[in-house]
């Protein structure tokens, strides 16, 4: 089962930094070889801005999160 990464695309987690965690997910997605492993889509709001931004994987929110912890997390 491919794990799911799911980015907050709303204007808040946006403008917070998740428009870079996008490319950098992508980036280490493709430099790593795990397209067939992982599925990244974009949700427009999950109404938890003020701890953006916001990145949910396989149904765990995590919150401020930046390049740095998505490696952290992605290599559990």
């Amino acid at each position: 089962m491919a794990t799911e990464i799911k980015i907050c695309m709303g204007s808040s987690c946006f403008a917070r930094g998740n428009a870079d965690n996008l490319e950098f997910i992508e980036k280490y997605i493709k430099d790593n070889n795990l397209e067939a492993d992982i599925e990244v889509y974009g949700s427009r709001c999950e109404n938890i801005c003020e701890k953006g931004p916001n990145v949910i994987i396989n149904g765990t929110i995590y919150n401020e999160v930046t390049p740095e912890k998505i490696v952290e997390i992605l290599r559990k």
